[in-house]
C-alpha cells in the first residue's frame, strides 16, 4: 500500500523532478502541497505549513524543496509533529543545523534523509565499483553551467545562504565523496564574488588526498554554449570519466553501455531512485544524513580567498 507524502515548495525543481517522480512511484501518493505560489493539479493545496500539519495528520512524510535558509524551521516543525522528512539538496543552510535536525529526528523516532540526487546518476554506482581497490593518481572536476539557463529568477541563490555556484557544485562533491575509496579534505580555495552578490559565481578548489593524488575542482556559473559537468580520474589501473553530471561513464576511453549501468537498479532517473530510497528508510526505521558534500562547501567558505569580479546582471 502506498504511503502519503506532502511536498513543500512548488518551484522549478519540484515541477521538473519531484512531482513526476512521485506520480510514477510505487511507494508514494502525493497527498498535499505547501506553497504560496504553486499548486499541482488534483492535489490538495495549502499555503501554510502549520495548517497542513494540523489538517492532515494522515500524511506521515514531508518532502522539503524550499531554498536552504528557511528549511530548518519547516523540518523542525515536521519532526515535532512526528513526520518523516526528506530534504532536497543542500539539506540546510549550515552544517550545524543539519546535525541538529538529525538529533531531533532520532529523538522523535522518525526518518530524516539528506538527499544527494547526483549520487543516483546512472554512472555513479559503476564508477564507485570500478575505483574500489585502485590507487588514485588524479581527479579533476569541471562543473560549468549557465546560471541564466538553469536558475532563472532565483534571486535567493545570490543571497547569503544561497550558495551561489556551490548550489550545482555540491552535486559534483556529492559524487566525488560517494565514489572515492578514501576521504579527502579541502586545502585551498579561490571564490569569485560578483560585486553585487553575497555568494560566489565561480570557485577553484584543491584537496588533500591520503595517497598524494592531485584532486581539484573548478565550478563556474558563467558558462555559455556547451554545458560541462565532468569528472576525470586517473588511477594505477587506468582512466575513468563521468560526463553529463554522472549520467555517462567511460573507462579507458570506452563508453559503458546504458544497460550495464542500470544493472541491478531498474528505476530510471535520479529522483525516482531517491524516493525509493526514502521509502526503504521509512520501512526500516532508519535515517541517512551524510554531510560530507556540505562540509566541503563550508570549508571552502572558511578557507577561500575572496576575489571580487564584475556584477552579475540577469
Amino acid at each position: 500500500m502506498k504511503k502519503t507524502i506532502a511536498l513543500a515548495g512548488i518551484g522549478k525543481i519540484a515541477r521538473d523532478q519531484h512531482v513526476p517522480a512521485l506520480a510514477a512511484s510505487a511507494d508514494w501518493t502525493l497527498a498535499a502541497t505547501i506553497s504560496r505560489h504553486g499548486t499541482v493539479d488534483g492535489v490538495e493545496a495549502f499555503d501554510d505549513f502549520d495548517a497542513m500539519l494540523a489538517d492532515r495528520p494522515d500524511i506521515g512524510t514531508v518532502s522539503l524543496c524550499l531554498p536552504p535558509v528557511p528549511r530548518f524551521a519547516y523540518a523542525a516543525k515536521a519532526i515535532a509533529a512526528r513526520r518523516h522528512v526528506m530534504l532536497e539538496k543542500p539539506p540546510g543552510a549550515t552544517v550545524s543545523e543539519c546535525v541538529a535536525l538529525e538529533a531531533m529526528a532520532r529523538k522523535a523516532g522518525v526518518t530524516i534523509f539528506a538527499t544527494w540526487h547526483s549520487r543516483e546518476a546512472a554512472g555513479v554506482a559503476a564508477a564507485k565499483a570500478w575505483l574500489a581497490g585502485k590507487r588514485l593518481k588524479s581527479l579533476v572536476v569541471t562543473w560549468k553551467e549557465d546560471v541564466r539557463r538553469w536558475h532563472p529568477g532565483q534571486t535567493w541563490i545570490w543571497q547569503a545562504g544561497g550558495l551561489g555556484v556551490f548550489d550545482p557544485g555540491i552535486n559534483a562533491l556529492s559524487i566525488v565523496t560517494e565514489i572515492l575509496p578514501d576521504a579527502i579534505h579541502l586545502t585551498s580555495a579561490e571564490l569569485y564574488f560578483p560585486e553585487n552578490c553575497e555568494t560566489p559565481i565561480a570557485a577553484e578548489l584543491a584537496f588533500f588526498h591520503p595517497h598524494d593524488a592531485s584532486v581539484s575542482a573548478t565550478f563556474d556559473f558563467r558558462q555559455e554554449g556547451e554545458q560541462t559537468w565532468t569528472i576525470d580520474i586517473e588511477t594505477d589501473g587506468g582512466a575513468l570519466t563521468l560526463t553529463s553530471g554522472g549520467t555517462n561513464l567511460a573507462i579507458n576511453g570506452v563508453a559503458q553501455p546504458a544497460e550495464a549501468l542500470s544493472a541491478g537498479n531498474p528505476l530510471g532517473g535520479e529522483y525516482p531512485r531517491l524516493y525509493a530510497r526514502m521509502a526503504e528508510l521509512v520501512r526500516n526505521g532508519a535515517s541517512d544524513m551524510d554531510m560530507a558534500p556540505m562540509m566541503h562547501v563550508a570549508d571552502a567558505f572558511l578557507l577561500g580567498r575572496r576575489i571580487i569580479v564584475e556584477p552579475f546582471i540577469e
